[in-house]
């Protein structure tokens, strides 16, 4: 009864957290969409999507395995290793975010010309490499809070975050006005900086104080070498992850040039791209917030079960789960659709928003359910085989975006991203339904 306490009071600390972020991050998206053109907004996705492959080279797989590796050792009553455990977390993540910056900085004139379209200078990509070493840091120490269920000082630091965040573009914005593509992207990723850093320290600071729960006067004396542990389960995952984030990012990249060989001009592709994933599908995912918060919470709780091999409960907390996604994924969907134009024009002041919005309102059920399944398989071990299913999804879109986008222009980019939720969604739910059969013979 107290881990369930436990879990439904986390549950509820992130799911408000996510809500109240979510809800101050798309009126910030609406207040910048207002101050800059369509085409900056464009422009802005693809750096971030460069950013996004950043993050993942810094940090993909670490706060999961910190997560999993100190959840096991938690349930198997070794507390005493958790300290040791979380310092080699660090330093491995310190090392990934210094390596992954290295290689975005040697890369950094291919990136300006063929990404970002020279819109933007290198200073761009100088600020990127700092602030990775510092979000690989905050993914560690991130993954350490949800192990040990204290994901309110996780969430304390998110709200420090977006606040260091707005306040320091909003300041930019003020300085550099008029705002020009450049000073514009200047500006938000300059922000960004600002405030992963500020989080960074915030968590660390969180950390040093919590990290006395866990001392004793004996040592620990565990044979095994956590950091053979950790790298056991970041380094698979972080390999299938490098490919898979290296082919979305190809994925977001190809797509503006891919509508510009349908005859849509520059400009025009840009705003287009812009519009679809720097709007519509920034309010299709609003509530998904609700579906992370939870979902973030089961890898922990999942390896838990996993490690006592209770496979009965996984079963029954899978069913339960996924009916529940379900049935809010299907109200999602309905309310969006029903909303579509009134959202886009109060949140982005945008009519042809809510047009893309309606178009692909019903993609939210295959994105939701797919969000949930995916954690619940990284939770009992799985994570390999889900970042496998990824990257079979990811090389399959990258080619209809490739070959269908300059025949069919919009809708062909509307048609991959149906294609591509429902692909991956029916791999990872197969996935999931044999992992549960092969257990204890359950049958579904």
């Amino acid at each position: 009864m107290k881990k369930l306490k436990t879990f439904l009071f986390n549950s509820t600390i992130l799911i408000i957290t996510s809500l109240i972020l979510k809800v101050i991050g798309l009126y910030f998206n609406s207040y910048v969409s207002t101050k800059i053109s369509t085409e900056a907004f464009g422009i802005f996705q693809l750096i971030m999507s460069i950013y996004a492959f950043g993050i993942t080279l810094a940090s993909a797989g670490i706060n999961l395995a910190t997560t999993r590796i100190i959840s096991e050792e938690i349930a198997l009553n070794n507390t005493v290793c958790v300290k040791k455990i979380i310092i080699k977390a660090i330093i491995l993540s310190l090392s990934c975010g210094i390596l992954a910056s290295v290689i975005i900085l040697l890369n950094s004139d291919f990136i300006l010309i063929t990404c970002f379209h020279n819109k933007v200078n290198k200073t761009i990509i100088y600020m990127i490499c700092i602030a990775l070493p510092f979000i690989s840091m905050s993914s560690a120490i991130t993954g350490y809070f949800n192990a040990v269920r204290k994901v309110y000082k996780t969430a304390s630091s998110q709200f420090i975050e977006q606040f260091i965040k707005i306040s320091s573009i909003a300041f930019l914005f003020s300085l550099f006005m008029p705002l020009t593509i450049e000073n514009a992207c200047f500006a938000l990723i300059l922000g960004d900086l600002v405030s992963e850093i500020g989080a960074f320290l915030y968590l660390f600071i969180l950390y040093c104080f919590d990290k006395n729960i866990y001392k004793v006067n004996v040592k620990c004396t565990s044979n095994d070498s956590y950091t053979k542990k950790l790298l056991g389960v970041s380094v698979p995952v972080a390999l299938t992850s490098y490919l898979r984030s290296g082919l979305s990012t190809v994925k977001q990249l190809i797509i503006p040039s891919s509508l510009e060989k349908s005859g849509i001009e520059c400009s025009i592709a840009l705003s287009k791209y812009g519009i679809i994933s720097g709007m519509s599908m920034q309010i299709i995912m609003f509530p998904i917030l609700f579906i992370i918060s939870f979902s973030t919470l089961l890898i922990p709780e999942f390896s838990r079960y996993y490690a006592k091999r209770d496979y009965k409960r996984i079963k029954e907390v899978s069913i339960f789960v996924l009916i529940l996604t379900s049935l809010f994924s299907v109200l999602s969907t309905v309310l969006i659709y029903a909303f579509a134009n009134k959202l886009s024009l109060v949140i982005f002041q945008n009519t042809e928003c809510g047009y893309y919005l309606k178009l692909l309102a019903p993609v939210i059920i295959f994105i939701y359910i797919d969000n949930v399944v995916d954690s619940i398989l990284k939770g009992i071990n799985v994570q390999v085989r889900v970042m496998v299913i990824n990257i079979i999804d990811l090389l399959f879109t990258v080619a209809i975006i490739y070959f269908l986008v300059p025949i069919m222009s919009i809708k062909g980019y509307i048609i991959s991203i149906y294609i591509s939720e429902i692909f991956n969604f029916s791999l990872s739910l197969g996935l999931l339904i044999l992992e549960l059969r092969k257990h204890n013979k359950i049958v579904i």
